[in-house]
């Protein structure tokens, strides 16, 4: 039984191929056209999605697709009633769209792919719960899943059982605590759907001293539902502003895109972070109450937030918790195809998510045609020596572009597409900013640290494999890694595991061998502006480009020398 699930025309489009049950591809369309989040029918992924295990379209069981679009058509259309005649030209804009493709999906996937099977549509926010909780380790489990806007809901709460799902409770449009965090996003300056992580980190340089007022904005009840006052925010009036007037009479005038940050734009930050925080913990405090169960799933947007996350498990009764990888959109992919085969087909549950590298991989042959096409001179090594070498480069300063086996899915760079470096260095992050990244100074880069070291680093209530917890760091071991505590004294940590990524796991073990610090300083193969590198001809470009010192792809090994440069 094979199924394709798809997300697609709002951001992010992803595609996932599950073969009996399995997760055998997943990819973000935004690798191959490298269009950051683009919303554009992933044409590519799916290519590679399907093909990843020889098949072909004709082999697809059923689609899975990430929403209902004409309840979200609905929604669009009371939206641009609501706010006529301020709407209609946005409302000109964007039904064109709506016609030639996302209410007449069937049409689309036969003539796109040439696909005349059966297509299932499921509702977002039930996307993203299946997404955490049907590839979750956990029999049984409550499920929160949090974002801007499915169809109507914002927030849903419920649990899963075997291989259903059970939604009981859901927030609905316009109350969004996701397109409260973006509106907050765009009012700092920062761009919608990517700045909210930059929001995260800028947050721990202020203090939440407009808290008090956000509050008089956003009525929260002690279960945790809450509801927006509407005069403060514009999202009834589609692709304009999200916030009002009111809104900059209450809190002053916004900051331009690259503008100057003030001390009162970390404290809106640090305010709109705490809000959050609160309000995710009542929620799940109160569903942990009505289900009495130990284990939470979450999925949806908001839980790319690290720091929300782990102040869930710190202060609920919850005891263990799995974070979708792909929380944001790009899962609803993920999601949709298994909760086909599943929940709608009935098919017992046979697959564990232990590891978000489903993407497309390059053999040394390909890597080695490639730099030879270029011109760039390279050299072999074997494993173990190949970790030894590249330990010492790290240990001694150098900046290490790290290209290994699949790409992951989602937006966190989890060792195959990463960036590596010394964590001892205090000046690192600055370093990584000014000659590779270029981009805010405020904003953390994140440890990976051998999982059985992390308890002697990290005050972690449960394991972080996916990059999606935000703990404290010991206080005796602040010093040790500064470049990866943040300001706060937390960090954004990975555990690496010596089965599910054996190669990643020995580069750190031989780092501390060389230094005694079982950790290595880890940020997204990626230029500011691009997507995360998909291919070798990507990750070659990238490093032409920045002032990395050495290019690691399988075992070849590209040193920044004159010719290089």
């Amino acid at each position: 039984m094979n199924i394709l699930g798809l997300s697609c025309f709002y951001h992010d489009s992803a595609a996932c191929a599950l073969k009996d049950g399995k997760i055998i591809a997943a990819a973000q369309e935004e690798r191959f056209t490298r269009r950051k989040n683009t919303p554009a029918f992933p044409i590519n992924a799916i290519n590679f999605c399907v093909q990843a295990e020889g098949l072909m379209v004709s082999d697809i069981d059923y689609i899975g697709f990430y929403e209902k679009p004409y309840l979200k058509f609905a929604r669009a259309v009371c939206n641009h009633l609501k706010a006529y005649p301020f709407s209609l030209k946005n409302f000109m804009d964007t039904m064109p769209g709506w016609l030639e493709d996302r209410l007449i999906l069937p049409i689309v996937f036969k003539k796109e792919l040439g696909f005349e099977g059966k297509t299932v549509f499921i509702k977002h926010h039930l996307a993203h719960a299946a997404s955490a909780f049907l590839v979750s380790p956990f029999e049984e489990a409550a499920i929160l899943t949090a974002d801007g806007v499915g169809e109507w809901a914002t927030t849903t709460c419920g649990f899963g059982r075997g291989n259903r799902i059970h939604i009981q409770k859901e927030i609905h449009f316009p109350d969004s605590l996701g397109l409260l965090y973006t509106a907050v996003t765009t009012y700092l300056g920062f761009q919608a759907l990517e700045g909210e992580g930059i929001v995260m980190g800028l947050a721990a340089y202020g203090e939440p001293v407009y808290l008090n007022k956000l509050k008089e904005i956003v009525t929260v009840r002690p279960d945790g539902s809450f509801r927006l006052d509407q005069k403060f925010f514009g999202f009834f009036n589609e692709g304009s502003r999200m916030y009002t007037s009111w809104f900059v009479k209450t809190f002053g005038a916004p900051r331009l895109p690259g503008g100057e940050i003030e001390k009162r734009h970390s404290d809106m930050a640090a305010s709109l972070q705490k809000l959050t925080e609160e309000i995710l913990i009542r929620i799940a405090r109160n569903l942990h109450t009505e289900t009495k169960m130990n284990q939470l799933c979450l999925a949806g947007g908001l839980f790319l937030n690290c720091v929300a996350n782990h102040k869930i498990l710190e202060e609920t009764p919850f005891k263990q918790v799995f974070v979708q990888p792909a929380a944001g959109d790009s899962g609803g992919a993920l999601g949709a195809a298994a909760y086909v085969y599943y929940d709608f087909l009935g098919n017992k549950r046979n697959y564990v998510m232990t590891d978000a590298a489903l993407g497309p991989e390059f053999s040394a042959d390909q890597i080695i045609r490639i730099l030879r096409r270029e011109g760039i001179d390279f050299q072999e090594m074997e494993y173990p020596v190949l970790a030894q070498h590249i330990a010492g480069k790290i240990a001694r300063g150098e900046i290490i572009g790290w290209f290994q086996g699949k790409m992951e899915f989602g937006p966190r760079a989890l060792g195959h597409r990463s960036i590596l470096a010394d964590p001892r260095n205090p000046d690192m992050k600055d370093l990584l900013n000014s000659r590779v990244k270029h981009r805010e100074s405020f904003r953390p880069y994140a440890p990976l640290v051998l999982e059985e070291k992390a308890g002697e680093y990290f005050d972690l209530k449960d394991l972080s494999p996916f990059m999606l917890l935000a703990p404290r760091v010991k206080a005796e071991k602040k010093a040790l890694i500064s470049s990866a505590t943040h300001v706060d004294g937390t960090a954004r940590v990975q555990t690496v595991n010596k089965d599910i990524n054996p190669k990643l796991w020995q580069l750190i073990k031989e780092f501390e061998d060389i230094t005694g610090i079982p950790s290595i300083l880890n940020t997204s193969f990626n230029l500011r502006g691009d997507p995360i590198v998909c291919s070798p001809e990507d990750a070659v470009n990238s490093f032409l480009k920045s002032d990395m010192d050495c290019l690691v792809m399988e075992n070849i090994v590209v040193e920044k020398s004159d010719h290089a440069k």
